[in-house]
């Protein structure tokens, strides 16, 4: 077998495995170095089995308020964490599984190691540090693993991993990352999650479902904080009714540990402290990009920041050396990783009309309790950017389906240009709206404006049809509030 190939991906997470596919159906020969495991961070440790848990938190909450919907159940339910974390390993697997099963159909090879830029058309590929995880079932045919690789193209998609604060590292025992956070061996009484962004706040809502005593604490000055106000401020609420205890502009200062807990200093902006003892913490203050040890100074590779720096079509400085997904900066979100993939391996192939990434139509998907999603511009962005707006907003108590399922705490949020009619924004907190969003994403990507949204006829009953009606209290003609 050669070690030449006209693509070669280092990392196989969303943006590597897509990459590594969409480059093979164009008809070049591709190779992609993996460490550890295929499908990456998303489907092993993160997006995926994620939601498996988080469906089995949806399930308990369901189950335990069976007497709103008429239903008595008898004897107690419990949650079983081995039988929890198990579902979702086993999930992870099948996604891994998967990604094997679609190099072996798309004729792409696997080179397992560590891969590292020694100038540009070239790689060295040494022996893991990590325990290589091969998947079950049918595979390609491996190269060989050590040794010297060239290409025409080398895509960088190592992704990123947890970020620790100095002083506040995760031991795995008692801090956990989302690594341990995933799979408990048992469930703690107390919890303190440290970070309100996506990973920090699912962790929260899961660990509160199953019955532990949840503390938030956020440096910032609303829970989520990329996301719209409002919404913040509404979702912030409901997870307060649920029991939830929240600091915000607050920040762990200190952490001393115990034989099974943990103590913190959290200091308050008032200048105040006080101290919280959880049997266990989460850090959730974001990631950092994995850039170490690949390479990158040697090729001459520019970084800012901790991130590769690349153009919309994932072009480093240096000609033939591209980079994708989390590595290359935020938002660092596995849709994102997909897109720039593709994006990328069309702009290499030479296709025509294929448009660099913009980022400012990336949807955004929180999937806690209630679930938040969002698109373009909060209100306060548009209003620094000295937009002139219309803001419409409808709640879920007045829409039929959302009361008849019992979800009827939520509301829909959008914001338009008022000279141009454009929609900049698209925000929602409720049940399910991680799977409605993607409809103002279609309609920002069409350049819709509000009398195309108002014209469209939404099915009834949905919960869809609070979308419409936002868009027409945005221009006071809402219906139903």
């Amino acid at each position: 077998m050669s070690n030449a190939y006209d693509v070669i991906v280092i990392g196989s997470g969303p943006g590597g495995y897509i990459a590594a596919i969409r480059a093979s159906q164009l008809g070049m020969k591709v190779a992609v170095v993996e460490r550890e495991h295929l499908a990456g961070i998303c489907s092993n440790w993160g997006c995926i089995p994620t939601k498996a848990l988080l469906r089995t938190a949806d399930v308990l909450h369901t189950a335990t308020h069976a007497k709103d919907y008429g239903l008595t159940l008898e004897g107690s339910i419990k949650p079983d964490v081995k039988a929890i974390v198990a579902r979702s390993r086993g999930i992870a697997a099948r996604m891994n599984n998967g990604v094997g099963f679609l190099f072996k159909k798309n004729k792409v090879d696997i080179i397992w190691g560590e891969a590292k830029l020694t100038k540009p058309g070239e790689i060295v590929v040494g022996k893991s540090t990590k325990p290589v995880v091969q998947p079950q079932g049918p595979v390609p045919k491996n190269t060989l693993g050590e040794g010297t690789y060239t290409a025409k193209h080398i895509i960088v998609a190592t992704g990123a991993r947890p970020r620790a604060l100095p002083g506040i590292e995760p031991d795995g025992k008692l801090i956990w990352t989302y690594f341990e956070a995933m799979k408990p061996e048992e469930l703690p009484k107390s919890l303190l999650v440290m970070g309100s962004g996506a990973i920090g706040i699912e962790f929260a809502s899961f660990y509160r479902t199953m019955g532990v005593d949840v503390t938030v604490v956020e440096i910032m000055s609303q829970v989520m904080p990329v996301e719209d106000a409002e919404i913040s401020a509404f979702a912030k609420k409901q997870f307060e009714k649920q029991g939830i205890k929240i600091h915000l502009e607050a920040k762990v200062a200190k952490v001393e540990k115990g034989a099974n807990s943990i103590t913190a200093t959290i200091e308050k902006k008032d200048g105040s402290s006080e101290k919280i003892t959880a049997d266990r913490m989460i850090s959730a203050v974001g990631v950092q990009a994995n850039i170490e040890n690949i390479g990158l100074e040697a090729a001459g590779v520019k970084t800012e920041r901790g991130f590769i720096v690349i153009d919309g079509y994932g072009k480093t400085n240096v000609p033939g050396i591209y980079a994708i997904g989390d590595v290359a900066g935020g938002p660092l979100l596995a849709h994102k990783a997909e897109h720039e993939a593709v994006v990328c391996v069309e702009k290499i192939a030479g296709l025509p009309n294929v448009h660099p990434t913009d980022k400012s139509k990336i949807p955004g998907c929180t999937y806690c309790n209630p679930q938040v999603a969002s698109v373009g511009l909060t209100e306060a962005k548009a209003k620094e950017q000295g937009r002139d707006i219309r803001v419409g907003r409808f709640s879920f108590a007045a829409n039929g389906k959302a009361v008849a399922l019992g979800e009827d705490q939520g509301m829909v949020k959008t914001i338009f240009d008022k000279k141009t009619g454009e929609l900049l924004g698209a925000h929602m907190v409720g049940a399910e709206v991680t799977e409605l969003i993607q409809g103002f994403v279609v309609a920002m990507n069409l350049e819709t404006t509000e009398e195309d949204l108002m014209h469209t006829i939404f099915p009834h009953p949905t919960i869809s049809e609070s979308m419409k009606e936002s868009v027409l209290d945005a221009y006071g003609r809402v219906l139903n509030a």
